[in-house]
């Protein structure tokens, strides 16, 4: 089509459009903003509003769906969740001041899902990342940047698998990737994603960017020059973030911190998940480790605790000052809460400052937080750990900025600058001059209208403002024969003339100016307080993380006072020694007492082969000893009487059943990839939990592969594991390998009851009690008789009994022909010294029913 045969508006609008292809652009026209052709088409069906027309340019109709502009940030804030970008078209000149011409506009801004602000597209208690991901082979550089809190962190990720786990922790809200990135499967159902020109990603202009963006020459300072995968990530991030903010500098992003994998615990998505941790199975946070140990009071703190909770720290050092600082605010949280509590997301409002996008309440929100900082530093500087110390540094005063937001902004100001009404009188004498005379109008008009009457003897005129007219002086139709000649008339309706007179126009005039004036001038001071903010940003930055690490710290005291923990021992190489430990959610949801139990890991005992029956406490045994190990690691008390908790790399879970029917792979397929990634990827120093191996096959190829799994943990990689296992056979290894322990679980049968002692004793157990777990399921008690009696049957034919010492290869057809010489090879074979007073019982039945 034939650009130049459209009508002017249609061709600034096409102009504008082509610079944000892949955007919605909203176009501002006077009241509403407005979408036009495919833009029109796709907002329509995703806001569910109508699409209508609006006239012909060349020759064809041109779709269009608009929102009012004093209502889009609901709009766009479902389109944000939706995970669309938009531009935001503005009129840049005064339409009233063109006559007719083609009001000036561009682009002012752009929001993305990954670089929004506005308090209203936002969830409090998470992060919104944006990430960039660049990839040489099987190397990854992984930049990520939260613009609400300036936090911009780089990794370089030396596999896929760490790539994978890091991606899903971090959940970026828009990933941006090369166009010629190699591994596409590992992104494709992220979030928001968005490829970019190679160009981009080119090393030169990451440090042109950075160097840019911090005020430096280099990018020393910050110890991350020769990450230079990292750095082209983070040179793609840093650029378009800048590109959405209409923006040369990002005053808030003040530094650049690069993470080494080896710093912090890795605990990879399936762990995660199986964990726990910060959601459960069905994405929720009920029943959470994170629910357990959150009662922070602010949003910042929220979101700290769950980045202390996704990423253990490995620095023995930052969790032996975490642990000193818990165990002295027990006797402070009570009061330092309170306070907390009053100060708010101060991190996001400063960004949002920094950003000048805040909002006239953002600083009402500020100026309370800065009030409640003397009345906390009071308390705060009596603390004596060396972290505390420096929180109580950190925080601040920022009295001069308190004493400015007081006198400049009145106590509950309106929601946006817009219509004014933000600043407070007698902050400056020219703004109160223009209001005053907006104000005196009332009287003034009062004034005229008293003398109007009182001239024309008509007790009806009264005096009235049209948003189209103006002020005007109206009568009843039926006395406008007493109106002199120098009324003009402006408007007849039904019953009323409608007139202006020359001293009512020349004093609207007067209004109307005093009014603009006073709304520019407020403006215009409402811009300044940003100016005033910013050789602060970097202060406030630093007392916002030291107020959420105080309320994350004060959270874990009163956690740990609460709910009976115990302050771990930490070693800086893998040991585990807990003294009646508990699980930390089960104890929390249980009515009856939670049974504690303890366990003890070291390097010439690194496995625990744990039998017993299903529900008797297999899983919450292994699973409360990682969430321990984790706690410690963040710096927490932990759930147990003592704990000394030793250094992990990583920590690793094979529990649960589950298919990915989607992608082809049946329940044992999942498993066995689950556990080839373990046995890739962990190490002597991780800790490792291996639940039921090989059950989703046959009875001797699960057993065959569990076994080779257990040894193979245990003798090449020497892994800290704890393996749940049904197959009593695998009990034998610690008499054939060392390094392994027996431990079980007991419950107690009566007829058709059963009672789970849920505690774990030395030694071995080959009862699954399976028929009645399964009774107590609600199987019906003839299919459990059936089973029963079929069991017999298969322990006749197959000759194998518990202790699974004998016979395993004779056919029942052996047995018949030659009974006498089956019974000698079973009693040859029988270790009296080995057998249990069960297993004897058992045998006893089993040459019983042979003979």
């Amino acid at each position: 089509m034939n650009f130049c045969s459209h009508t002017p508006m249609i061709q600034q609008y096409l102009k504008i459009k082509a610079k944000y292809p892949n955007m919605l652009l909203f176009y501002r026209m006077g009241d509403f903003y407005e979408l036009f052709y495919d833009d029109a088409k796709r907002a329509s069906h995703l806001l569910e509003i109508s699409l209508t027309k609006r006239g012909n340019s060349a020759g064809e109709p041109i779709p269009m769906a608009g929102v009012p502009y004093y209502n889009v940030d609901n709009y766009l804030a479902k389109l944000i969740k939706l995970g669309e970008s938009i531009a935001i078209c503005e009129q840049i000149s005064d339409s009233s001041q063109k006559k007719g011409g083609l009001v000036d506009r561009k682009v002012v801004r752009i929001i993305t899902p990954g670089t929004v602000s506005d308090e209203s597209f936002l969830q409090d208690h998470h992060d919104n990342i944006i990430a960039a991901i660049v990839q040489d082979k099987d190397n990854y550089g992984y930049a990520t940047l939260d613009v609400t809190s300036g936090r911009f962190i780089i990794k370089e990720l030396i596999n896929t698998e760490i790539m994978a786990a890091e991606l899903q922790k971090t959940n970026p809200s828009e990933l941006l990737y090369p166009e010629n990135f190699q591994n596409f499967s590992l992104i494709k159902n992220c979030c928001g994603l968005r490829m970019r020109p190679i160009w981009e990603f080119e090393i030169d202009t990451a440090y042109q960017q950075l160097n840019l963006q911090f005020g430096t020459k280099e990018l020393k300072g910050f110890d991350v020059e020769k990450s230079y995968l990292a750095l082209k990530s983070a040179g793609c991030l840093i650029q378009y973030v800048k590109n959405t903010q209409c923006n040369e500098l990002l005053p808030h992003i003040k530094s650049i911190i690069l993470e080494h994998p080896k710093d912090n615990i890795i605990i990879d998505y399936n762990t995660y998940r199986n964990l726990e941790i910060v959601n459960n199975l069905e994405r929720g946070i009920k029943n959470t480790l994170y629910e357990i140990l959150n009662k922070t009071v602010t949003s910042m703190g929220n979101r700290m605790l769950k980045r202390w909770l996704q990423i253990p720290t490995r620095n023995i050092e930052i969790a032996n000052q975490r642990q000193e600082s818990i165990l002295e605010l027990q006797n402070h949280y009570e009061v330092i809460q309170p306070i907390l509590q009053q100060i708010g997301d101060l991190e996001r409002i400063l960004a949002r400052i920094a950003l000048r996008n805040a909002k006239p309440r953002d600083f009402v929100r500020i100026r309370h937080a800065f009030q409640q900082l003397p009345n906390l530093n009071k308390i705060t500087s009596i603390l004596k750990t060396k972290k505390l110390k420096t929180i109580n540094k950190q925080i601040g005063n920022f009295k001069t900025l308190c004493n400015l937001l007081e006198k400049a902004i009145v106590p509950f100001p309106p929601t946006l600058i817009r219509e004014g009404g933000v600043i407070a009188p007698g902050y400056n004498k020219q703004l109160d001059k223009w209001r005053d005379l907006t104000k005196g109008a009332k009287d003034y008009l009062d004034k005229i209208a008293m003398q109007e009457k009182k001239k024309l003897g008509l007790d009806s005129l009264k005096i009235g403002l049209s948003s189209i007219y103006g002020y005007y002086i109206q009568v009843n139709k039926n006395q406008s024969d007493k109106i002199p000649n120098h009324y003009i008339r402006r408007q007849t309706l039904k019953s009323i003339e409608r007139y202006v007179i020359p001293e009512l126009k020349i004093y609207e005039n007067k209004i109307i100016v005093s009014k603009e004036k006073a709304l520019s001038l407020e403006k215009t001071l409402y811009e300044s307080l940003f100016d005033y903010f910013m050789p602060y940003i970097a202060e406030i930055q630093l007392s916002s993380q030291s107020l959420a690490e105080l309320d994350v710290l004060s959270n874990l005291a009163e956690r740990a006072w609460n709910l009976n923990y115990c302050r771990p021992t930490l070693h800086k190489h893998p040991v585990i020694k807990i003294v009646n430990g508990r699980h930390p959610v089960v104890e929390n949801v249980l009515k009856e007492p939670f049974i504690p139990n303890s366990l003890s890991l070291c390097a010439k005992n690194r496995m625990l082969i744990i039998t017993g029956p299903n529900m008797g406490g297999k899983s919450t045994y292994m699973r409360q000893t990682a969430l321990i190990v984790l706690m410690a690691w963040i710096g927490s008390f932990v759930p147990a009487q003592e704990a000394l908790i030793g250094n992990f790399d990583r920590i690793f879970t094979r529990i649960g059943a589950a298919d990915d029917l989607a992608a082809g792979r049946s329940t044992f397929m999942v498993e066995m990839t689950e556990t080839a990634s373990i046995l890739h990827n962990s190490t002597k120093d991780s800790l490792v939990l291996m639940d039921e191996i090989g059950r989703g096959t046959s009875t001797y190829d699960g057993l065959s592969l569990a076994w080779a799994c257990a040894e193979y943990l245990n003798k090449i990689i020497k892994s800290f594991t704890l393996f749940s296992t049904h197959y009593f056979e695998l009990t034998f290894l610690e008499k054939k390998t060392e390094g392994i322990m027996n431990v079980y679980f007991d419950a107690i049968e009566h007829e058709d009851n059963i009672a789970f002692m849920h505690t774990v004793k030395p030694g071995t157990i080959n009862k699954s009690y399976g028929f009645s777990v399964a009774l107590l399921a609600g199987v019906p008690k003839e299919v459990i008789i059936l089973a029963k009696k079929k069991l017999n049957e298969l322990e006749i034919e197959n000759c194998y009994f518990h202790s699974n010492s004998v016979i395993n290869d004779l056919k029942t057809k052996t047995l018949i022909k030659e009974i006498p010489s089956t019974i000698n090879n079973i009693i040859k074979n029988i270790d009296p010294d080995n057998i249990t007073p069960y297993e004897a019982l058992d045998l006893i039945y089993i040459l019983k029913s042979i003979s």
